[in-house]
C-alpha cells in the first residue's frame, strides 16, 4: 500500500521533473496512480496447478535466450523481470514494475527510474541499479543484434545511486524509447559477472520473475515453477496474475504426434496454427464429452507478416521482376479451398488489419515523404494503387510471371529456364524444419515448374536448420515479422541496411535499400499517431512493391483448445494474457478421474 500513497502524490527530484507512475506513448496512461490491478484480471484468482504444453519442430540446447549461439528454451522470459510492465488493456502504456517511480525529461532527452528497494532476484540478493547499467551493457555488447538495433539511440546508462538509474539518449526524435528502455530484461551483475555470457548454457540461473527454473531436461523439456515468495506479487502490475504453480513445456519433433499428446491428455493447452486440425481433428471422445473446450479470440494487434523470405543476398534473386515471378506463382487461392478449409485471408500488407496498412495511391502526405527518393523507387510505388493487382487465374499469373522472368534475361531451353548470359538453371530451394509445411509448399514448387524453374524442399533438424540460417545459406525461408499497434525501433531490425548482414538479426532477407533505411528512420520518429500511421502507410507501399517476401496468410484470431480445467478473466482488447488464467481444483480433480490419473 506504500506504493499507492507514494505514487498519488508526485514527488519532485531532478529538475523539478515530476515522479510518475506510468507512461503512454501518445497522451497520458488510462490506469491512475493509486490502480490496484490491471482492470481484466481478477485479483482474487487462486494460486496452484499446472499448465502443459507442447514446443513443436524444435528443441533446445541453453537457458540464455539472449545470444545469438544456442536454441533457447521456450518460455524462458517468464524469469525475468523488466522496469516496466505493458498493459495489454491500451495501446502501449506502461507502468512500474521494477521502477516504482519514473521520470521523463520534457524534452525527452532522458528517463530516470527509481528502483523498489524490496526487488529480489531468486537467490535473494537485491536488484540494483547496478544490476540495471550492467544488464544494459552486457546485452549491447555481447547479446543478439535485436539490442543494438531496439537501443540504438541510448548513449549512456548511469547508476546515480543504489536505486536509481538514468538513460541518456543521443537525440529526442524517437517517441518510443523512453518507454522500451523500460523493457529491458534486468539480470543479475553478481551471477553472470562469474559466468560466460556468450556461450549456451542449461544452468538454472537466477531471475528476478514470477517464475524461475525448475527442471531442464534438454530437448525434451523444461519446467518453471512459480516463486511462492515473489517478491512482486502484490504489485498493481501483477495482483492477479501468474496463478499457475508450474509451466511445463514437453518438446515434439512432429506436430501430429503432439495432437495426439493432447488428446490423451498429456498436454492442458495448444494454440492451434493448423486450419485443417481446427476443421477436422477434434472429433474424439474427450471433445464430445465435453472435457475439451475450445476458444477463438480475435486478434487485437495487427496481422504479423508470415512470408517466405527471398534471400537477397543471392544474386538471382537482386533482380525484381525475378522476386515478383516467384510471388505470382504462389496460389493462395488454391491452398486455401483445398487445405485450409477456407478459414485464411491473404496477407497483403506488412502492417495487416490496422490502420497502418497503405491502400490505393498515395495520398499528399505520404507523396511529401516519397518524392524525395522518386529516383530510387519503382514507378508504380507513385501509379499503382495498393493492393498490386495481379491476376486472379493462376493462368493469367504464371503467363505474367513467365513474361517478367523472359524481360528478366531468362529463356526456356529443354524445359528448363535458364540465364541467356551464362545458361545457369534458375533453382529455388526452401528451407524447412517442419515435416507438416511441406504440403504447403508443394504446390507452388508445381507451378515454379511450369515456369521451369526447378524447385525443392529440404527438411533439416532445428540445429542445422538455424546454423544455415546465420551463415546465410538458403534460397527461401518461412518467417514472420510481428507488428504492434505502436511500430518503432525494432523496425531497424527487420528491414535496414544495418542489419542485413548480421547473423540472426531478423532482417533475414539481407534487405538493403537506403530508401527503406530513410523510411524506417522517419517511422521512429514520428510524433503523433497521425504522423506514424503516414510513415508506416509510405514503408509498407515501399516494401510491398520491393516484391522482398512472399506473403502467406492470416486468420486474424487466436485457436485454443484446451483441457477445461482453467479459468480466465476478460480477454484484454490487445492480446491474450495467458498469465491472468487460473485452475480450477474442482475440474483438475475431474478431468484426471477421467484421465485415469487421479491424485
Amino acid at each position: 500500500m506504500l506504493f499507492l500513497v507514494v505514487m498519488a502524490l508526485p514527488a519532485f527530484a531532478q529538475d523539478d521533473v515530476p515522479t510518475v507512475h506510468g507512461l503512454a506513448l501518445y497522451d497520458e496512461p488510462a490506469l491512475p496512480p493509486d490502480f490496484s490491478h490491471f482492470p481484466y484480471v481478477n485479483p482474487d484468482a487462486p494460486k496452484g496447478g499446472s499448465m502443459v504444453r507442447s514446443a513443436v519442430g524444435s528443441s533446445f540446447d541453453s537457458t540464455n535466450p539472449f545470444i545469438i549461439r544456442g536454441t533457447p528454451a521456450i518460455g524462458i522470459g517468464e524469469i525475468y523481470d523488466t522496469l516496466v510492465e505493458s498493459n495489454p488493456d491500451e495501446p502501449f502504456s506502461v507502468y512500474g514494475l521494477l521502477a516504482e517511480g519514473i521520470r521523463l525529461d520534457p524534452e525527452r532527452h532522458w528517463i530516470e527510474f527509481d528502483l523498489r528497494p524490496d526487488a529480489r532476484f531468486h537467490d535473494g540478493e537485491p536488484v540494483t541499479a547496478e544490476d540495471v547499467v550492467f544488464s544494459f551493457e552486457l546485452l549491447m555488447e555481447k547479446g543478439s543484434p535485436f539490442y543494438g538495433a531496439y537501443y540504438a539511440d541510448v548513449d549512456q546508462v548511469t547508476a546515480l545511486d543504489e536505486h536509481t538509474v538514468r538513460f541518456e539518449f543521443s537525440n529526442n526524435l524517437s517517441r518510443e524509447l523512453p518507454l522500451i528502455v523500460g523493457q529491458l530484461p534486468i539480470l543479475p551483475k553478481h551471477y553472470w559477472s562469474e559466468h560466460d555470457f556468450t556461450s549456451p548454457t542449461l544452468a538454472r540461473h537466477p531471475g528476478s520473475g514470477p517464475y524461475r527454473i525448475a527442471e531442464v531436461d534438454p530437448g525434451r523439456r523444461i519446467v518453471y515453477e512459480r516463486v511462492p515468495d515473489y517478491w512482486g506479487q502484490n504489485l498493481p502490475v501483477k495482483r492477479g496474475r501468474h496463478n499457475i504453480d508450474r509451466l511445463i513445456y514437453d518438446y515434439y519433433r512432429d506436430r501430429d504426434v503432439a495432437m495426439e499428446a493432447f488428446k490423451a491428455g498429456v498436454m492442458d493447452l495448444r494454440i492451434d496454427a493448423r486450419a485443417a486440425t481446427w476443421a477436422t481433428g477434434y472429433d474424439f471422445p474427450a471433445y464430445q464429452e465435453g472435457y475439451v473446450k475450445r476458444l477463438t479470440i480475435p486478434d487485437g494487434q495487427p496481422a504479423a507478416m508470415q512470408a517466405y523470405a527471398i534471400n537477397l543476398r543471392k544474386e538471382k534473386f537482386q533482380d525484381i521482376r525475378v522476386r515478383e515471378a516467384l510471388n505470382l506463382a504462389f496460389d493462395f487461392p488454391w491452398l486455401n479451398a483445398n487445405i485450409f478449409y477456407d478459414s485464411y485471408k491473404r496477407t497483403r500488407s506488412f502492417f495487416q488489419n490496422s490502420e497502418m496498412a497503405a491502400e490505393g495511391l498515395p495520398n499528399e502526405a505520404e507523396l511529401k515523404l516519397l518524392e524525395p527518393f522518386r529516383d530510387q523507387l519503382p514507378e508504380r510505388v507513385f501509379t499503382e494503387p495498393l493492393p498490386i493487382d495481379h491476376p486472379k487465374n493462376l493462368r493469367d499469373r504464371l503467363k505474367l510471371a513467365y513474361d517478367l522472368l523472359l524481360d528478366a534475361g531468362y529463356e526456356v531451353r529443354d524445359g528448363v529456364l535458364v540465364n541467356s548470359e551464362n545458361g545457369r538453371t534458375l533453382t529455388v530451394e526452401v528451407l524447412l524444419y517442419d515435416t507438416g509445411l511441406e504440403r504447403v509448399v508443394q504446390p507452388m514448387l508445381r507451378n515454379l515448374s511450369r515456369l521451369g524453374i526447378r524447385g525443392s524442399i529440404r527438411i533439416v533438424d532445428v540445429n542445422q536448420y538455424l546454423n544455415r540460417l546465420r551463415s546465410f545459406d538458403f534460397d527461401l525461408v518461412t518467417a514472420q515479422f510481428p507488428q504492434s499497434n505502436n511500430p518503432g525501433n525494432e523496425q531497424r531490425e527487420f528491414w535496414t541496411s544495418a542489419y542485413a548482414e548480421q547473423p540472426q538479426a531478423r532482417n533475414i532477407m539481407g534487405l538493403s535499400n537506403p530508401v527503406v533505411d530513410a523510411l524506417v528512420d522517419k517511422l521512429i520518429r514520428a510524433d503523433s499517431r497521425e504522423e506514424l500511421n503516414t510513415r508506416a502507410h509510405a514503408l509498407d507501399r515501399v516494401l510491398r512493391f520491393g516484391f522482398y517476401v512472399i506473403p502467406h496468410y492470416h486468420s486474424g484470431e487466436t485457436r485454443i483448445a484446451m483441457w477445461d480445467k482453467f479459468d480466465y478473466p476478460d480477454f484484454p482488447e490487445y492480446g491474450i494474457d495467458l498469465s491472468s488464467w487460473w485452475v480450477d481444483p474442482e475440474r483438475e480433480d475431474e478431468i484426471l478421474r477421467r484421465q485415469g490419473r487421479a491424485k
